[in-house]
């Protein structure tokens, strides 16, 4: 009968160590998930500034105002977290990524219309 108890008394022991070892890990996935989300944002604001920037620079080619181009070619939350610069025949946007750290981070892309008529 005492070895029944030892096993009981070791096993009332253990109770709530999973709760325990949950709530320590609780940060670290969190801090995995804020990482992976702002990678997937980062990528995306990436892919939004290089298509604006092109849409951009076709509109100069064809002799339509690119900043408003630009914007056009945008959608959604990159619309509101963008910056449009032009500059004689380049046009450059940038695009500020939505997340916990996008303030920090800022995808840019260039695209030049070619040279000027002569």
């Amino acid at each position: 009968m005492i070895v029944g108890r030892g096993v009981i008394r070791s096993v009332r022991c253990c109770r709530g160590q999973s709760t325990v070892e949950v709530v320590g890990l609780l940060p670290i996935l969190l801090a995995a998930g804020l990482g992976a989300y702002s990678l997937f944002s980062a990528g995306a604001a990436e892919h939004a500034a290089d298509g604006a920037a092109e849409a951009g620079a076709v509109a100069l080619i064809q002799g339509r105002d690119a900043r408003s181009a630009a914007r056009d070619a945008l959608d959604g939350w990159p619309a509101r977290r963008t910056r449009v610069t032009v500059r004689d025949r380049r046009v450059t946007v940038s695009v500020t990524p939505s997340g916990p750290l996008g303030a920090r981070l800022r995808a840019e892309a260039s695209a030049d219309a070619g040279p000027g008529a002569p």
